[in-house]
């Protein structure tokens, strides 16, 4: 470990020697690096895989932290928080990486599982994959699907449909759900501060608009926790890893072990949407057919005849993120007009209709 380490994570050589032996004092630690193309930028922290070998083996493990900044991460305590649900939620979710240990650092002495510390930090298994999102660039430069292509979006749909299988009964989480989609610093309202407007045609006056219209929705979604049930919570394609064929596992579970299907459902979907724009324009070519395929054949698995009634907010939290240049900085104007309609169309409908996204994006203004 060099100086710069030992800087930037005070006691983790003292804390890795105690946990793991004196062979852990060679750690090699580096970024970990994205196998996947550039459009996706800015995120909540920066992780790092730290290696070393013992008796001829190498181990692996993934550090992470969380970045001071907005999105309700301000404080120490916000994200100590963050790191303690996710080292309880990784463990209990289906094909995720495995959480080892939640610490801190401090100043002087070993890095600690907890006590007078500092930041803290998260350890995970190192998962081998590559993101899904490597395959959304492959599909948008040959310009048409594989038999793996579609084999992985069924896969996928079939993996949620599982872990959505069983309701949870619970007194508040749904609301606290329901909240957090519209007030929280990382949902729709974080993400609305988080642009620099103005910003070409995004300003105020259309963010407020989208907020209002989210805010009617939470009031409408509040008696529906009969729908709550196990979910990732993140489930995007940056967060699933592939190996080959359709052996997959799921990454940074977010906010909670529970929630609506309608949050990983609109997670994963909304891409289809957004490369499609990227490639084609509209929602046409082998984006739109990723979506159709993952669409239907979730409902199919599922049998949930109720996710076209309040995925609208799901998907405008989404659609947001993707429209927000801190964290896609390169799309186009016209790319951006597109989200902001399919939010806004989405927003004032009272159900969600696969077959009317040409129409949606098609909304006058903004």
């Amino acid at each position: 470990m060099t100086e710069r380490d030992a800087e930037l994570f005070p006691g983790l050589r003292e804390y890795l020697r105690a946990r793991y032996g004196p062979e852990a004092d060679d750690a090699k630690i580096e970024p970990l690096a994205a196998k996947t193309g550039t459009i996706k930028e800015g995120g909540y922290g920066m992780p790092y895989t730290m290696s070393w070998t013992t008796s001829g083996e190498r181990r692996r493990f993934v550090l992470e932290t969380v970045r001071p900044g907005d999105f309700g991460h301000e404080d120490r305590a916000d994200r100590a928080a963050i790191l303690l649900r996710a080292y309880e939620d990784y463990r209990t979710l289906s094909k995720h990486v495995a959480a080892v240990d939640v610490g801190a650092f401090r100043d002087r002495g070993p890095a600690v599982s907890l006590g007078e510390t500092g930041e803290a930090f998260l350890l995970t298994e190192f998962c081998e994959g590559e993101a899904y999102a490597a395959d959304f660039d492959r599909v948008a430069e040959r310009g048409g699907l594989e038999e793996r292509d579609r084999a992985r979006a069924l896969a996928l749909a079939d993996y949620l449909a599982g872990i959505h299988g069983e309701p949870v009964s619970h007194p508040t989480w749904y609301r606290r759900r329901m909240r957090e989609l519209v007030g929280s610093g990382e949902c729709i309202a974080g993400i609305a501060d988080s642009y620099p407007v103005p910003f070409g045609f995004i300003d105020d006056r259309l963010l407020h608009e989208i907020e209002a219209l989210a805010l009617g929705w939470r009031y409408r979604l509040r008696p529906r926790a009969d729908r709550l049930r196990t979910i990732h919570g993140d489930f995007h394609p940056w967060n699933i890893l592939f190996r080959s064929g359709t052996d997959f596992s799921v990454l940074d579970r977010s906010r909670g072990a529970f929630g609506d299907p309608a949050d990983d459902v609109a997670s994963l979907a909304v891409n289809f949407l957004f490369f499609a724009l990227r490639t084609a324009g509209r929602f046409g070519g082998p984006f739109a057919e990723l979506f159709r395929l993952f669409w239907d054949r979730y409902l199919e698995r599922s049998g949930d005849e109720g996710l076209v009634e309040v995925i609208a907010p799901h998907l405008a939290f989404r659609a947001l993120v993707l429209a927000n240049p801190i964290w896609y900085p390169k799309e186009s104007e016209p790319l951006r007009r597109h989200l902001f309609r399919f939010i806004l169309s989405v927003l004032e409908s009272d159900r969600f209709e696969v077959n009317r996204i040409p129409g949606y994006l098609k909304r006058a203004g903004p």
